[in-house]
């Protein structure tokens, strides 16, 4: 990383399928990368890595820390810019630890019934590590 002013930004923006979530200045970025959690700062080295299911920390350039869910996808890193593009995105502060939980439950309950079907047993193997994923963010 080159040297950069203590309270220097970059431009952070949060896209998911459905629409651009987050759009802003920001002073840190902490993301769940496939290979472990990365920071990235203003001047950050180009990168580009898959994400897993976590939480990405946000510092914005103006307010307070938030911290959002995000369940896979991918980071786009340039000197000025990240981009998360992610499969599904939600603020930790609307997880509903009980729902979750519930949620899980059942889909632990549906994968007993679907183990002589591999690609449905696989998509709920699949739903169950991203909803365990949300409980230990929401906890």
């Amino acid at each position: 990383m080159a040297d950069a002013p203590v309270n220097a930004t970059f431009q952070f923006e949060l896209v998911s399928p459905e629409k651009i979530l987050v759009s802003e200045e920001a002073k840190m970025v902490v993301v769940p990368g496939a290979e472990g959690d990365f920071g990235v700062l203003s001047q950050h080295a180009p990168l580009l890595s898959a994400i897993r299911p976590g939480v990405v920390s946000v510092t914005p350039a103006n307010g307070d820390a938030r911290k959002i869910f995000v369940a896979g996808g991918f980071a786009d890193v340039t000197p000025n810019l990240l981009s998360l593009l992610a499969e599904e995105a939600v603020d930790v502060k609307d997880l509903d630890k009980g729902k979750l939980e519930q949620d899980l439950k059942n889909l632990e309950d549906d994968l007993g019934f679907a183990k002589d079907d591999a690609v449905k047993a696989a998509t709920l193997k699949n739903r169950i590590e991203v909803t365990k994923a949300k409980i230990q963010a929401a906890a």
